[in-house]
Order: C-alpha cells, then sequence, then structure tokens
C-alpha cells in the first residue's frame, strides 16, 4: 500500500464526521415525520450511512499498518477513528431501539433531543474541518467549547425526559421502551463530546 500523505487522516475524519451529520439528518427526519410502519426502511438508509464510516475507519486502519511516520501519534489517529465511528453507531442504535421496542409514537422532548445531536453533529463536522490547522485555526476552541455546552444541554433534557416519563407514564412496557431510547439519544451527544475532547487531547500534545 502507499504511504499516505497527512492530510488523509484529517480528511478522513472530516469524511467521517459529514457521515455522522447525515446520520443525524436522517433521525432527525424520521423522528419529525415518524411513521412506524415505515421505520425498516430507514433503518436500511441508515445501515448504509454506517457502512460508508466502518470503511472510512478501515480505510485509516489500514494505513496505520503501513504508516512510518503520521502527523499525530498514531494512537490518537486510532482513538479519534474509533470515536468518530461511535457516533455514527450511536445514532443507528436509536433507529434500532425505535423499531425493536416498537414505539409508535414519538414524544416531544425526544425531539428537542433529536434537535441537540443534529447540533452537535454540524459542530462536530466543523470542529474537523479545523483539526488538520489547528495550530492556526481561530475557531477551533470556539467549537469544542460549543460541543460541550451542547452536551451539558442534553443532560438537562435527558433528565427532564426521563423524570416526565417516570412521573406521568402507568404502562410499564412503554417506560422501559423510552428508557432505552432515550438514553441512546443522549449517548449520541456524549460520543460527539468525546470526539471534543479527543481533538482537546491532540491539540495538548502537539502545542
Amino acid at each position: 500500500m502507499a504511504r499516505k500523505n497527512d492530510a488523509f487522516y484529517f480528511e478522513t475524519f472530516s469524511a467521517c464526521a459529514e457521515l455522522s451529520c447525515r446520520a443525524a439528518n436522517l433521525l432527525g427526519e424520521v423522528m419529525r415525520a415518524y411513521d412506524p410502519s415505515r421505520i425498516k426502511e430507514a433503518i436500511t438508509k441508515m445501515h448504509e450511512i454506517e457502512e460508508q464510516a466502518d470503511q472510512k475507519k478501515h480505510e485509516i486502519n489500514d494505513a496505520l499498518v503501513t504508516a512510518f511516520v503520521t502527523p499525530i501519534e498514531r494512537e490518537d489517529i486510532a482513538l479519534m477513528s474509533e470515536n468518530l465511528d461511535t457516533v455514527t453507531d450511536r445514532i443507528e442504535g436509536v433507529l434500532h431501539r425505535l423499531y425493536f421496542d416498537n414505539i409508535q409514537t414519538i414524544r416531544p422532548d425526544a425531539l428537542e433531543l433529536v434537535d441537540m445531536i443534529e447540533r452537535a453533529c454540524t459542530e462536530m463536522c466543523a470542529l474537523l474541518g479545523e483539526l488538520q490547522q489547528f495550530r492556526r485555526s481561530k475557531t477551533l476552541r470556539q467549537h469544542v467549547i460549543a460541543l460541550n455546552s451542547i452536551e451539558e444541554e442534553a443532560d438537562s433534557a435527558y433528565i427532564e425526559a426521563m423524570r416526565t416519563l417516570h412521573t406521568t407514564c402507568d404502562d410499564f412496557r412503554e417506560v422501559f421502551a423510552w428508557h432505552e431510547v432515550y438514553t441512546f439519544l443522549e449517548y449520541c451527544v456524549d460520543s460527539c463530546e468525546h470526539v471534543a475532547d479527543t481533538v482537546n487531547s491532540i491539540v495538548m500534545k502537539n502545542s
């Protein structure tokens, strides 16, 4: 395999983040116009995005196997690749839970969390777009802070959604199902923050 240039890693990170954005937008479309009879169709579309993300991860891992010199530590490249892949996996996981928990209608506070996922993924895309030039970037830190703020917002929304669920719903099966859905929605935003944390670590090590 030919040696990859330094830009390859950063460009592939950005491509992975863009796939996460596509996944988040698809999730938003599905949940805002929810039709349980079409959920399997949505899962198929989501899986196509997830497979593309997996392919990008494999490309990075394959490059690392043969790389003699990398632009940042290879452990950080591998961790970034893994964390980006987790974002898309978590988003796909929300659709899976809507399907196998047989969700029939979407609770309004779940849509608030979906909006936060989309915002977090948008910030993550912008952040990864700045990573290659992190020493000169004037906005990288702003994107990290924005992601941290969205994650805190999602934590609060998750707590309130769970409180409302457990105090107003008498159907045990619905409580169980939505407990899973809410948890995975919150995981999605957490995963975006983990990407921001990895960027922070890379910047600190290389500054």
